[in-house]
């Protein structure tokens, strides 16, 4: 038997995402998703280790088929875990869900080596760049000699035995072949791919993107909406309570940021627009929240097969006050547009108009999404 771990306890610090970095999207489907398909068609048993408290999450994204248990805190610890999960297997790949793009095929070129007799087998690219030592003044020492260097990737293969000894003490290791060579195994080295890239920032998904070629398209959209205070209103903005202040009039909770997105949303994807989605011929929608609407509108697009790359929005209003919740907001837009790239911006317009002068709040909202095949 031919079992694989899939390492998607890692969060989305580095991404600048306020979920597990497995959890984002690119395109129609997330990292780990990706990386589960590739893996299905080579494997018999995948086992994924997710972050602790996304357990739930990860396994309605996988299916009852994939393995989900919980990550440790370091790489090397969750693929202990991993392994734990695991029985009378073979070999073992051990793959990063962070890696999304790896083909099927580089997981059947590691099995191949390892049915051959290797113990453990890295993909890996050549370096290309020029490499030189630089001294603590900032001077080059030394220039390096590229031509034996690789750049390692995942899936990584091993026997069975042999990754469960390697992984039976404590020590760490950025990846799993560290630890073998370590414990005196050869390790067998095969090509690489190109589109196994590391996605670790967002420029990385930005060329991530570039290799699901035609597969998708991308499009825009811009939303707006403005609301007046109205007195015994609670506010509701940017999916967050604003206790002691004004709320505004509206047929739902109005929340001018969550509006401004919905329509953002419905116009780049050109699917009708608040009104005739969610307007006042919906008795449904009175008084809903916006983060309901969020909801309802990734539904709707979703089902359209579109999927959300970025969303910006800017609120303009004298109060309240956005920045020392800006991050909460930020989470509770992205959570309610199921993980999807929020930014959050805040301004005023100088005492002039509607908000300006005091009378009410508004926001302006952009949308990047994607069109899947």
């Amino acid at each position: 038997m031919i079992a694989a771990i899939v390492a998607a306890a890692g969060s989305g610090e580095r991404f600048g995402a306020p979920i597990p970095k497995a959890l984002i999207q690119l395109g129609d489907r997330t990292l780990l998703e990706h990386a589960v398909s590739s893996l299905s068609a080579v494997v018999d048993q995948i086992v994924v280790t997710a972050p602790a408290g996304f357990e739930d999450q990860i396994r309605s994204l996988v299916g009852d088929a994939v393995t989900v248990v919980t990550g440790g805190a370091t790489r090397s610890d969750s693929v202990r875990a991993g392994l734990a999960a695991i029985s009378d297997a073979e070999f073992v790949l051990v793959h990063d869900a962070a890696r999304a793009l790896a083909t099927r095929e580089l997981a059947a070129s590691v099995v191949a080596a390892l049915k051959s007799g290797d113990v453990a087998v890295v993909p890996a690219l050549p370096v290309v760049d020029t490499l030189q030592n630089v001294g603590a003044d900032g001077y080059v020492v030394n220039a390096v000699d590229r031509a034996p260097l690789r750049r390692i990737q995942t899936p990584q293969g091993f026997s069975y035995s042999v990754l469960n000894a390697i992984h039976q003490g404590a020590q760490d290791a950025t990846d799993d072949s560290t630890l073998a060579l370590n414990a005196g195994h050869k390790v067998r080295v095969i090509a690489g791919e190109e589109r196994a890239l590391k996605i670790t920032t967002p420029s990385d998904l930005a060329t991530a993107l570039t290799f699901l070629g035609d597969a998708t398209t991308f499009s825009t959209g811009v939303g707006v909406d403005a609301h007046a205070f109205g007195e015994g209103r609670e506010l509701w903005l940017a999916g967050l309570h604003w206790p002691d202040e004004v709320g505004v009039d509206g047929h739902s909770d109005g929340d001018v940021a969550a509006h401004a997105i919905c329509d953002a949303l419905f116009a780049a994807t050109g699917l009708g627009d608040l009104g005739s989605n969610f307007g006042t011929s919906r008795p449904e929608y009175a008084g809903a929240s916006g983060v309901t609407l969020l909801k309802e509108t990734l539904s709707i697009i979703s089902k359209g097969r579109y999927s959300i790359s970025h969303v910006s929005v800017q609120i303009i209003g004298n109060r309240p006050r956005i920045g020392a919740r800006r991050a909460e907001a930020i989470a509770t837009l992205s959570q309610a547009l199921g993980g999807a790239e929020v930014a959050i911006l805040a301004t005023t317009t100088d005492g002039m108009g509607l908000t300006g002068e005091g009378k009410g709040i508004a926001a302006i909202a952009s949308a990047l999404v994607i069109k899947n095949a």
